[in-house]
């Protein structure tokens, strides 16, 4: 417990928000105003880059302050890791499973509200489909 928790004549107006870990080294820079050499992580990521563990070195604000991004060194910056296949596949199976109505085995192209809904809106309510915004579901396999 603070001393200053114990004492009720201690004003809260001279109380200040100090971040005990913060040296003043972190700069911050106005929208378009960062210099060559830091990038946000969509920089990077449309680079082929991420930021490889390391932390960010400054931070880049826009709209008066409400709007901030990190700002990372792209000499630091690291490849991409591109996923195994293995990893790509259970990827296609999971979301598979959020884009595939139960009831009549479409596959569509967005996630469907299978929590609240549990189907798609055509067999929910019998809302049509537009053809172009699914994948029929697959022709059984004749039995050998």
């Amino acid at each position: 417990m603070r001393a200053i928790d114990n004492d009720p004549t201690a004003d809260s107006n001279d109380l200040a928000d100090v971040d005990l870990y913060d040296d003043g080294s972190f700069l911050e820079f106005r929208f378009r105003q960062a210099p060559k050499g830091l990038a946000t992580r969509r920089q990077l990521r449309a680079m082929d880059l991420s930021p490889g563990g390391h932390e960010p070195v400054a931070q880049i604000t826009w709209r008066s302050g409400k709007r901030k991004a990190w700002l990372y060194r792209i000499d630091l910056a690291k490849p991409k890791r591109i996923p195994t296949l293995a990893q790509e596949q259970a990827l296609d199976r999971a979301m598979a499973a959020r884009q595939t109505c139960p009831e009549c085995g479409r596959r569509y192209f967005h996630c469907l509200r299978l929590k609240t809904v549990g189907s798609c809106e055509e067999c929910h309510d019998g809302t049509p489909a537009h053809p172009g915004s699914y994948t029929p579901p697959a022709a059984p396999r004749p039995a050998a």
